[in-house]
Protein backbone atom coordinates (compact mmCIF):
# COMPACT_ATOMS: atom_id res chain seq x y z
CA UNK A 1 0.00 0.00 0.00
CA UNK A 2 2.62 2.11 0.34
CA UNK A 3 4.23 1.58 -2.71
CA UNK A 4 1.29 2.17 -4.50
CA UNK A 5 0.75 5.32 -3.04
CA UNK A 6 3.85 6.67 -3.72
CA UNK A 7 3.22 5.61 -6.72
CA UNK A 8 0.03 7.51 -7.17
CA UNK A 9 1.72 10.44 -5.38
CA UNK A 10 4.68 11.48 -7.54
CA UNK A 11 3.12 10.13 -10.96
CA UNK A 12 6.15 7.63 -12.10
CA UNK A 13 7.21 4.10 -11.28
CA UNK A 14 10.82 6.06 -11.52
CA UNK A 15 10.38 9.04 -9.12
CA UNK A 16 8.15 6.43 -6.60
CA UNK A 17 11.24 4.35 -6.38
CA UNK A 18 13.40 7.43 -5.61
CA UNK A 19 11.13 8.79 -2.81
CA UNK A 20 11.14 5.30 -1.23
CA UNK A 21 14.74 4.79 -1.64
CA UNK A 22 14.19 1.41 -3.82
CA UNK A 23 14.60 0.32 -7.19
CA UNK A 24 12.41 1.26 -10.14
CA UNK A 25 11.62 -2.69 -10.54
CA UNK A 26 10.97 -3.64 -6.67
CA UNK A 27 7.93 -0.49 -7.41
CA UNK A 28 6.95 -1.92 -10.53
CA UNK A 29 6.56 -5.29 -9.37
CA UNK A 30 5.10 -4.73 -6.16
CA UNK A 31 2.29 -3.06 -7.95
CA UNK A 32 2.17 -5.61 -10.43
CA UNK A 33 1.79 -8.59 -7.15
CA UNK A 34 -1.08 -5.76 -5.64
CA UNK A 35 -3.11 -6.14 -8.53
CA UNK A 36 -2.75 -9.89 -9.08
CA UNK A 37 -3.75 -10.38 -5.60
CA UNK A 38 -6.74 -7.44 -5.97
CA UNK A 39 -7.69 -9.60 -8.96
CA UNK A 40 -7.97 -6.10 -10.52
CA UNK A 41 -6.29 -3.31 -12.36
CA UNK A 42 -5.42 0.09 -10.60
CA UNK A 43 -3.13 1.99 -12.92
CA UNK A 44 -3.69 2.45 -16.55
CA UNK A 45 -0.16 2.65 -17.73
CA UNK A 46 1.11 5.09 -20.55
CA UNK A 47 4.44 6.15 -22.44
CA UNK A 48 3.36 9.47 -20.76
CA UNK A 49 2.86 7.76 -17.05
CA UNK A 50 -0.48 6.24 -15.80
CA UNK A 51 -3.96 6.92 -14.78
CA UNK A 52 -5.84 5.36 -11.99
CA UNK A 53 -8.87 3.07 -12.72
CA UNK A 54 -12.32 3.48 -11.45
CA UNK A 55 -10.79 0.33 -9.08
CA UNK A 56 -7.79 1.83 -8.25
CA UNK A 57 -9.50 5.07 -7.25
CA UNK A 58 -11.51 3.27 -4.61
CA UNK A 59 -8.36 1.25 -2.99
CA UNK A 60 -6.46 4.31 -3.01
CA UNK A 61 -8.89 5.84 0.01
CA UNK A 62 -8.97 2.36 1.51
CA UNK A 63 -5.25 2.36 1.41
CA UNK A 64 -4.80 5.80 2.79
CA UNK A 65 -7.66 5.14 5.78
CA UNK A 66 -5.31 1.61 6.43
CA UNK A 67 -1.98 3.35 6.75
CA UNK A 68 -3.26 5.79 8.99
CA UNK A 69 -4.21 3.44 11.35
CA UNK A 70 -0.76 1.83 11.28
CA UNK A 71 0.57 4.88 11.73
CA UNK A 72 -1.53 6.17 15.02
CA UNK A 73 -0.55 2.75 16.45
CA UNK A 74 3.27 2.99 15.42
CA UNK A 75 2.82 6.70 16.80
CA UNK A 76 2.51 4.55 20.34
CA UNK A 77 6.16 3.50 20.20
CA UNK A 78 7.47 6.77 18.74
CA UNK A 79 9.78 8.38 21.44
CA UNK A 80 11.85 10.70 18.86
CA UNK A 81 11.58 12.77 16.04
CA UNK A 82 13.87 10.61 13.71
CA UNK A 83 10.85 8.04 13.61
CA UNK A 84 8.54 9.49 12.22
CA UNK A 85 8.44 8.92 8.86
CA UNK A 86 6.37 8.85 5.37
CA UNK A 87 5.61 11.80 2.86
CA UNK A 88 3.62 14.89 3.91
CA UNK A 89 1.67 17.20 1.67
CA UNK A 90 1.19 20.47 2.44
CA UNK A 91 -0.80 23.27 0.46
CA UNK A 92 0.03 27.20 1.12
CA UNK A 93 -0.68 30.28 0.08
CA UNK A 94 2.64 31.38 -2.19
CA UNK A 95 3.10 34.94 -1.12
CA UNK A 96 3.27 33.59 2.65
CA UNK A 97 4.84 30.24 1.58
CA UNK A 98 8.03 32.07 -0.24
CA UNK A 99 8.34 34.77 2.74
CA UNK A 100 7.51 32.45 5.65
CA UNK A 101 7.41 28.89 5.39
CA UNK A 102 9.92 28.16 2.76
CA UNK A 103 12.75 29.49 5.24
CA UNK A 104 11.79 27.31 8.17
CA UNK A 105 11.23 23.98 6.42
CA UNK A 106 15.04 23.22 6.42
CA UNK A 107 14.38 23.26 9.94
CA UNK A 108 11.53 21.43 10.79
CA UNK A 109 13.02 18.71 7.70
CA UNK A 110 15.95 18.35 9.74
CA UNK A 111 14.35 17.25 13.39
CA UNK A 112 12.37 14.89 10.92
CA UNK A 113 14.82 13.10 8.96
CA UNK A 114 13.09 10.23 7.96
CA UNK A 115 10.75 12.20 6.54
CA UNK A 116 9.88 13.71 3.09
CA UNK A 117 7.81 17.21 2.05
CA UNK A 118 5.68 17.60 -0.88
CA UNK A 119 4.64 21.80 -0.84
CA UNK A 120 2.20 22.93 -2.70
CA UNK A 121 2.46 26.73 -3.36
CA UNK A 122 -1.18 27.92 -4.47
CA UNK A 123 -3.50 30.73 -3.75
CA UNK A 124 -6.39 28.36 -4.56
CA UNK A 125 -8.26 26.91 -2.00
CA UNK A 126 -7.51 23.09 -2.09
CA UNK A 127 -9.68 20.12 -1.74
CA UNK A 128 -7.89 18.03 0.91
CA UNK A 129 -9.30 14.84 -0.08
CA UNK A 130 -9.38 15.44 -3.99
CA UNK A 131 -6.31 16.81 -3.73
CA UNK A 132 -4.56 14.67 -1.69
CA UNK A 133 -3.44 17.68 0.81
CA UNK A 134 -2.59 16.59 4.87
CA UNK A 135 -2.12 20.03 5.75
CA UNK A 136 -3.39 23.14 4.10
CA UNK A 137 -2.22 26.93 5.40
CA UNK A 138 -5.73 29.43 4.96
CA UNK A 139 -5.02 33.04 5.36
CA UNK A 140 -8.32 35.31 6.49
CA UNK A 141 -11.90 33.64 7.85
CA UNK A 142 -12.27 30.35 7.56
CA UNK A 143 -15.61 29.11 6.00
CA UNK A 144 -17.73 26.96 7.36
CA UNK A 145 -16.80 23.15 6.58
CA UNK A 146 -15.86 19.92 8.09
CA UNK A 147 -12.16 20.53 8.45
CA UNK A 148 -9.88 21.01 11.75
CA UNK A 149 -8.07 24.00 11.97
CA UNK A 150 -5.27 25.67 14.51
CA UNK A 151 -4.41 28.95 15.01
CA UNK A 152 -0.72 29.78 13.63
CA UNK A 153 -0.83 33.74 14.36
CA UNK A 154 -2.84 36.86 13.34
CA UNK A 155 -3.33 38.56 10.25
CA UNK A 156 -3.29 42.20 9.60
CA UNK A 157 -3.23 43.99 6.29
CA UNK A 158 -1.91 47.60 6.13
CA UNK A 159 -1.87 49.85 3.15
CA UNK A 160 1.41 51.01 1.63
CA UNK A 161 3.23 52.58 -1.49
CA UNK A 162 6.58 53.46 -2.32
CA UNK A 163 8.36 56.43 -1.05
CA UNK A 164 8.66 57.82 -4.33
CA UNK A 165 4.91 57.43 -5.83
CA UNK A 166 3.83 58.95 -2.37
CA UNK A 167 6.46 61.89 -3.29
CA UNK A 168 4.54 62.31 -6.78
CA UNK A 169 1.05 62.11 -5.59
CA UNK A 170 1.19 63.02 -2.09
CA UNK A 171 0.52 61.21 1.47
CA UNK A 172 -3.10 60.69 1.72
CA UNK A 173 -4.74 62.32 4.82
CA UNK A 174 -8.30 60.45 5.01
CA UNK A 175 -9.39 57.21 3.00
CA UNK A 176 -11.25 59.68 0.22
CA UNK A 177 -7.45 61.09 -0.73
CA UNK A 178 -6.81 57.03 -2.42
CA UNK A 179 -9.54 58.40 -5.16
CA UNK A 180 -6.73 59.98 -6.64
CA UNK A 181 -4.28 57.57 -5.86
CA UNK A 182 -2.69 54.87 -8.05
CA UNK A 183 -3.31 51.33 -7.00
CA UNK A 184 -2.97 47.52 -7.45
CA UNK A 185 -5.72 45.20 -7.71
CA UNK A 186 -6.77 41.19 -6.96
CA UNK A 187 -8.67 39.70 -10.13
CA UNK A 188 -10.97 36.28 -9.79
CA UNK A 189 -11.60 34.77 -6.74
CA UNK A 190 -9.47 37.29 -4.33
CA UNK A 191 -11.66 40.17 -5.97
CA UNK A 192 -12.87 40.84 -2.29
CA UNK A 193 -9.65 41.60 -1.41
CA UNK A 194 -10.32 44.67 -3.02
CA UNK A 195 -12.28 46.35 -0.79
CA UNK A 196 -10.37 48.31 2.02
CA UNK A 197 -11.58 48.62 5.69
CA UNK A 198 -10.61 52.53 7.11
CA UNK A 199 -11.73 53.85 10.10
CA UNK A 200 -12.80 57.53 9.64
CA UNK A 201 -14.32 60.03 12.26
CA UNK A 202 -14.93 56.72 14.61
CA UNK A 203 -17.03 55.12 11.73
CA UNK A 204 -16.06 51.89 9.73
CA UNK A 205 -15.56 52.84 6.10
CA UNK A 206 -14.62 50.64 2.35
CA UNK A 207 -12.64 51.84 0.03
CA UNK A 208 -12.74 49.91 -2.99
CA UNK A 209 -9.32 49.67 -4.96
CA UNK A 210 -9.12 50.03 -8.90
CA UNK A 211 -6.29 49.75 -10.71
CA UNK A 212 -5.30 49.54 -14.32
CA UNK A 213 -2.96 46.74 -13.43
CA UNK A 214 -4.86 43.33 -11.73
CA UNK A 215 -3.79 40.25 -11.08
CA UNK A 216 -4.96 37.09 -9.15
CA UNK A 217 -1.46 36.22 -8.01
CA UNK A 218 -0.26 38.14 -4.58
CA UNK A 219 3.22 38.18 -5.76
CA UNK A 220 2.66 39.61 -8.63
CA UNK A 221 0.96 42.58 -7.08
CA UNK A 222 3.59 42.67 -4.25
CA UNK A 223 6.32 43.31 -6.74
CA UNK A 224 4.32 45.85 -8.55
CA UNK A 225 3.50 47.40 -5.49
CA UNK A 226 7.79 48.04 -4.83
CA UNK A 227 7.97 49.16 -8.51
CA UNK A 228 5.53 51.94 -8.08
CA UNK A 229 2.69 50.96 -9.67
CA UNK A 230 0.29 51.69 -6.84
CA UNK A 231 -0.62 51.35 -3.16
CA UNK A 232 -1.54 47.70 -1.55
CA UNK A 233 -3.15 46.54 1.24
CA UNK A 234 -0.92 43.83 1.90
CA UNK A 235 -0.43 41.21 4.99
CA UNK A 236 2.24 42.42 7.53
CA UNK A 237 4.52 39.58 7.12
CA UNK A 238 5.67 41.31 3.86
CA UNK A 239 4.57 44.98 4.58
CA UNK A 240 6.94 45.43 7.95
CA UNK A 241 10.40 44.44 6.76
CA UNK A 242 9.87 46.62 3.69
CA UNK A 243 8.90 49.79 5.75
CA UNK A 244 12.15 48.88 7.94
CA UNK A 245 14.17 48.82 4.77
CA UNK A 246 12.24 52.13 3.63
CA UNK A 247 11.06 50.30 0.45
CA UNK A 248 7.88 50.79 1.05
CA UNK A 249 6.10 53.63 3.74
CA UNK A 250 2.33 52.47 5.44
CA UNK A 251 -0.28 54.87 4.23
CA UNK A 252 -3.24 56.16 6.67
CA UNK A 253 -1.81 54.31 9.93
CA UNK A 254 -4.22 56.61 11.97
CA UNK A 255 -7.55 55.10 10.07
CA UNK A 256 -6.40 51.75 9.70
CA UNK A 257 -9.26 49.39 10.86
CA UNK A 258 -7.77 46.12 13.27
CA UNK A 259 -8.62 43.12 11.40
CA UNK A 260 -10.28 40.13 13.15
CA UNK A 261 -8.76 37.85 10.95
CA UNK A 262 -5.90 34.96 11.00
CA UNK A 263 -4.01 32.80 9.18
CA UNK A 264 -4.17 28.88 9.85
CA UNK A 265 -3.42 25.35 9.59
CA UNK A 266 -6.33 23.42 8.22
CA UNK A 267 -6.76 19.56 7.79
CA UNK A 268 -8.91 16.39 7.59
CA UNK A 269 -11.22 16.04 11.02
CA UNK A 270 -8.80 12.86 12.61
CA UNK A 271 -5.50 13.42 10.78
CA UNK A 272 -3.87 15.37 13.48
CA UNK A 273 -3.28 11.91 14.60
CA UNK A 274 -1.32 11.04 12.72
CA UNK A 275 2.92 11.84 13.36
CA UNK A 276 3.91 13.63 10.17
CA UNK A 277 1.45 15.74 10.63
CA UNK A 278 1.35 16.50 14.05
CA UNK A 279 4.18 16.97 14.29
CA UNK A 280 4.11 19.25 11.08
CA UNK A 281 1.52 21.57 12.52
CA UNK A 282 3.10 21.62 16.07
CA UNK A 283 6.37 23.11 14.09
CA UNK A 284 3.97 25.91 12.71
CA UNK A 285 2.39 26.56 15.93
CA UNK A 286 5.93 27.04 17.73
CA UNK A 287 7.49 28.83 14.64
CA UNK A 288 4.51 31.44 14.46
CA UNK A 289 3.68 31.84 17.98
CA UNK A 290 5.11 35.21 18.23
CA UNK A 291 5.93 36.86 14.90
CA UNK A 292 8.43 38.79 14.36
CA UNK A 293 6.49 40.96 11.55
CA UNK A 294 3.92 42.21 14.52
CA UNK A 295 4.07 45.70 16.49
CA UNK A 296 1.66 45.85 19.32
CA UNK A 297 -1.64 46.07 18.99
CA UNK A 298 -1.74 45.17 14.91
CA UNK A 299 -2.81 41.74 15.10
CA UNK A 300 -5.91 40.29 17.16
Amino acid sequence: MRVYLAVVSTGAFTAAAHSLGVSQPFVSQTIQRLEARLGTKLLHRTTRGHRLTPEGTRFLDVARQVLDVVETAEAEWQVSDAQVEGVLRVSVPIAFGLDRITPVVPEFLARHPNLALDMRLTDDAENLIEDQIDVAVRMGRLGDSSLMHRRLCGLQRIVVATPELVARHGMPARPSDLDDFPCVAWDGSREHLNRWRFLDDGKEITFRAESRFRSNQGMSLYQMCLAGMGAMRVAEHLARPAIKSGWLVQLLPDHTAVDDTAIYAVFLPDRHIVPRIRNFIDFMVETFRDPDWEIAGASA
